[in-house]
C-alpha cells in the first residue's frame, strides 16, 4: 500500500488544490483516468464554446442581408470546425499531463480507481491510502430508461463535440441547457433539429419569462415537441425513430443522428464512494457541509460530484474554499454569493440570483425592472428585436435579489450586476453609475431605472 499526505481525485478543478499542496511540499497522489483538465477542458465549455463560436459566424452571415449586406455560406467545413476545438483541447490536456508527471511530489494515477475503505482506493492495480482525500470527480452524460434506446448508436454531448461528419437531421432528447447550445451550433450550421422536451418550456431552469420567451424563438427556428415524453428508439437502415407520446398524441421524429442530452448523473457510483462512509443523496450526489467536508472524515468534496452549481466557475471556488478547509486547516464556510451562469445559445441567457418564481414562492417583497433591448441605440442598431434584461430588487433594502438576461452578449452583460450584488451594493450603484452611451450595457442600466418602487 502506498501512503500518501492527499489524494485527489478528478483532475478538473481538483488539480487547483493537489497542485498548491504539492508547491508546499505535500505528497500528492492524483487519479484520473484521463485526459487531464476534467470535464470543462475535454467535454465541455472550452470545446463546446470553440465550435458553437462557428455557429455564431454563420448566423450572423445568415442576417448579413438585415445590415444591407447580401453574402452567403458556399460551404461548411464541419470535420475543421470540431477537428480546431480536439486539437487545441487534447493539446492542454496532454500538457496537463505533463506537468503533474514532472512534479517531484505528484504521482498520477491514471486508472479507474474505486473507494475499498475510509480514505483508501483500489487504483488499477496498486492500493493507496490518503491521510486527507479530496473526491473532485464529476459527472457524466444521464441515460434515460426508454425502449430500444441501449440498442442503437445515440450520442451524448462527449461525442456530439467530436463528431466529424455534420448530419443533416438531427433529434435531441432533453430541453436543458446543453441541448440549447448543441441545436444553436448543429442548427446554425444548416442540421435540421428536432428536440423533444418534457417540460412546458426548454431551458426549464431559468426565471420562467426568460424559459418561455427562449421556447417561442426555437420553435421558430426549429422542430420543437414540448411536454412530450419518449416512447421508444429504433433504427431503420441508418435512420433514427424516436417515438414521442402526450396525452393528446402520438408523434415520431426521424433523424440521421440521435443526441442524448437528458441531464448529467454524478460518478459517485464509479467510485463506490459508500465504502468510504461517504453519504450521498437521493441523486447520488455527495452530500457536503459549509465547510465541503463529507460524512466521512478527512474527505472534503467540491466540484460537480456535489450537485451544488454544476459550473466550472463554481468548482474553481469551491476549489479555493478547499484549499483553505484541508490543506491551511482553516475553518472557513464557502460563499456562494452571486454565483451566475450562462447558456451560449442563440439568443444568449444569463441569469444571478433568484428568478420571479422564486421570489413568489418565498413570498418576498418585490420591485421589478425590465427593458428591452430594441429600445436602447445599441440594441436598434443590432436589430435584437426580442432581447430584454428582468432585474429584481427587495422594496425595502433596495439590494438587488436576482437578474435575467436573454438576448445579445447575455452572459457579458450580466457581470455588472454580478459585481454589485457580491459587494452587497444597493441597486442604485447601476442607476448612479455612467453607461457609456450607446453601448449595449444601457440595457441593464434602463432596467433598474424602470423598476416601480
Amino acid at each position: 500500500m502506498q501512503l500518501f499526505d492527499l489524494i485527489v481525485i478528478g483532475a478538473g478543478s481538483g488539480l487547483n488544490v493537489s497542485s498548491a499542496a504539492a508547491e508546499m511540499g505535500m505528497k500528492v497522489a492524483v487519479v484520473e483516468k484521463g485526459p487531464m483538465g476534467g470535464t470543462c477542458l475535454n467535454r465541455g465549455c472550452i470545446p463546446s464554446k470553440i465550435i458553437i463560436h462557428s455557429a455564431d459566424v454563420a448566423e450572423t452571415i445568415k442576417k448579413s442581408k438585415l445590415f444591407g449586406i447580401n453574402s452567403r455560406i458556399s460551404s461548411i467545413d464541419f470535420k475543421k470546425i470540431t477537428g480546431r476545438a480536439s486539437k487545441i483541447v487534447d493539446k492542454d490536456a496532454k500538457e496537463i499531463e505533463e506537468a503533474i508527471i514532472q512534479d517531484k511530489n505528484t504521482t498520477l494515477f491514471k486508472v479507474e480507481a474505486k473507494f475499498i475503505a475510509e480514505r483508501t482506493l483500489k487504483a488499477g492495480k496498486e492500493t493507496i491510502k490518503g491521510n486527507k482525500v479530496i473526491i473532485a470527480a464529476g459527472t457524466r452524460p444521464a441515460i434515460p430508461k426508454i425502449e430500444g434506446l441501449s440498442d442503437v448508436d445515440f450520442i451524448t454531448s462527449d461525442e456530439a463535440l467530436r463528431l466529424k461528419k455534420q448530419p443533416k437531421t438531427m433529434t435531441i432528447l432533453g430541453g436543458g441547457y446543453i441541448a440549447a447550445e448543441l441545436a444553436h451550433f448543429f442548427g446554425a450550421l444548416g442540421t435540421k433539429i428536432n428536440i423533444m422536451q418534457r417540460g412546458k418550456y426548454l431551458i426549464p431552469n431559468e426565471d420562467e419569462e426568460i424559459s418561455s420567451k427562449f421556447t417561442g424563438i426555437f420553435k421558430k427556428k426549429y422542430n420543437v415537441l414540448t411536454e412530450f415524453n419518449a416512447a421508444k428508439v429504433s433504427k431503420k437502415g441508418n435512420k433514427f425513430i424516436l417515438e414521442a407520446e402526450n396525452k393528446k398524441a402520438r408523434k415520431k421524429l426521424v433523424s440521421d443522428a440521435l443526441l442524448v442530452a437528458a441531464g448529467r448523473t454524478p460518478n459517485t457510483d464509479l467510485l463506490d464512494v459508500k465504502k468510504a462512509n461517504v453519504d450521498v443523496d437521493d441523486k447520488g450526489f455527495i452530500k457536503t457541509n459549509d465547510y465541503l467536508e463529507t460524512t466521512a472524515k478527512n474527505i472534503w468534496a467540491l466540484g460537480d460530484i456535489v450537485g451544488k452549481f454544476l459550473f466550472k466557475h463554481s468548482a474553481n471556488l469551491e476549489a479555493q474554499y478547499v484549499y483553505n478547509n484541508a490543506i491551511l486547516n482553516k475553518k472557513i464556510k464557502i460563499d456562494y454569493t452571486a454565483m451566475p451562469h450562462a447558456i451560449f445559445s442563440s439568443p444568449q441567457i444569463a441569469g444571478v440570483g433568484l428568478r420571479e418564481q422564486d421570489l413568489k414562492e418565498r413570498k418576498i417583497d418585490y420591485a421589478v425592472g425590465k427593458y428591452n433591448y430594441r429600445d436602447s441605440g445599441m440594441g436598434i442598431a443590432l436589430q435584437d428585436n426580442e432581447g430584454f434584461v428582468k432585474i429584481f430588487a427587495d422594496r425595502k433594502a433596495r439590494k438587488i435579489l436576482g437578474c435575467h438576461i436573454i438576448g445579445t452578449d447575455a452572459s457579458t452583460l450580466i457581470h455588472e450586476v454580478i459585481v454589485a450584488m457580491k459587494a452587497g451594493l444597493r441597486i442604485d450603484a447601476i442607476s448612479d453609475a455612467v453607461h457609456v452611451h450607446p453601448a449595449l450595457s444601457e440595457v441593464v442600466q434602463r432596467a433598474v431605472n424602470s423598476i416601480e418602487w
